[in-house]
């Protein structure tokens, strides 16, 4: 395993990291918040994560959402048993619907100071080192928000602040801002970066190249896209994903074109589309660490081996040529 400064701060993440929306608990009868019906329980999840930690894994991204909390309890309960907690970097996010209330989500003071504890607690520590804005806000003035968060670093309870999927503009403004006031400063964003989705490319990740951000991108496989032919075999996740399937289409034609030089490439190279996919973005610069899910043994021994392979400026045109623009999505 490599590992590498998040942004630029003292702290060592592993390049890979370990997504944890897939592990907590399957939804089943009333729909709730953040529950899918694709998710693993807590005696499914544990062999993912045993299987992180043995690979050498120290990054872990979870949020409040992920089946209404019980991904983080998952997570926390695991890590608690399992390893040292200065050993190991835990990410979570608060911003998402997690109560049918007017103040059951946002990043309102309010909502921030009340998300933490929850999510200090049900992780089962007394600081989280990655605390993330989820989305942009829309109805809180940004300076609350960052000021609050510069609260809870102070109080000892977040290490380090980050954010995910906004517009440049926004995140700018952030940076900024809090430069203006004296208040902590975001050192990460967790955006949405693969090769079937490069709008990042235009704004967002020179930006990060500016100020020294660390860029975790999430979806770095595009939901399993990138993982199999265009038009193969389906997942459950695939068949109920309803923000995925918002995300991607399986009828464009240039993103058909992509998978399918893709799979020629991994196929001259002899390794799995999976680990090429991955070897594109981590050879990105300013990627820190790809946040991969697993749901099945070989999906981080994919990740990892990804290291491993160093694609020639060849490979990484050839794999580019195909793309063309796309409609800005996952900022909702």
């Amino acid at each position: 395993m490599d590992y590498v400064n998040l942004g630029k701060t003292g702290m060592k993440v592993s390049r890979i990291c370990l997504g944890c929306m897939t592990y907590g608990s399957p939804a089943t009868g009333k729909a709730m918040p953040g529950r899918q019906v694709w998710a693993l329980n807590e005696a499914e999840s544990q062999p993912f994560l045993r299987q992180a930690l043995e690979l050498g894994i120290n990054f872990f991204d979870t949020a409040n959402v992920y089946s209404n909390g019980d991904s983080e309890i998952v997570l926390g309960r695991f890590l608690k048993a399992n390893t040292r907690r200065e050993s190991v970097v835990i990410a979570t996010k608060v911003h998402g619907l997690m109560r049918e209330e007017p103040n059951g989500h946002g990043l309102s003071r309010k909502a921030i100071l009340h998300e933490l504890d929850e999510s200090l607690r049900r992780l089962q520590t007394d600081y989280v080192d990655l605390y993330q804005i989820h989305r942009w806000d829309y109805e809180t003035p940004i300076e609350e928000t960052l000021e609050t968060l510069h609260d809870v670093v102070k109080a000892g309870k977040v290490r380090y602040i980050g954010a995910s999927s906004m517009y440049a503009w926004q995140f700018a403004k952030a940076l900024y801002i809090a430069e203006l006031h004296g208040w902590t400063r975001f050192v990460s964003m967790q955006n949405h970066l693969n090769l079937l989705y490069r709008e990042e490319e235009r704004e967002m990740l020179p930006l990060c190249r500016e100020e020294n951000i660390a860029v975790i991108p999430w979806s770095p496989l595009a939901r399993g896209l990138l993982a199999r032919p265009w038009h193969g075999e389906s997942t459950r996740r695939t068949e109920t994903d309803t923000f995925g399937k918002s995300l991607y289409s399986r009828t464009e034609e240039a993103d058909h074109r992509v998978v399918d030089r893709l799979g020629k490439i991994a196929e001259q190279r002899d390794v799995p589309r999976a680990q090429m996919a991955l070897a594109w973005l981590l050879a990105k610069p300013g990627v820190t660490a790809p946040i991969v899910g697993a749901s099945k043994p070989h999906h981080l021994q994919d990740a990892v081996a990804a290291l491993a392979i160093k694609p020639t400026p060849e490979e990484i045109a050839s794999l580019e040529e195909p793309y063309t623009p796309h409609p800005v999505l996952g900022f909702s």
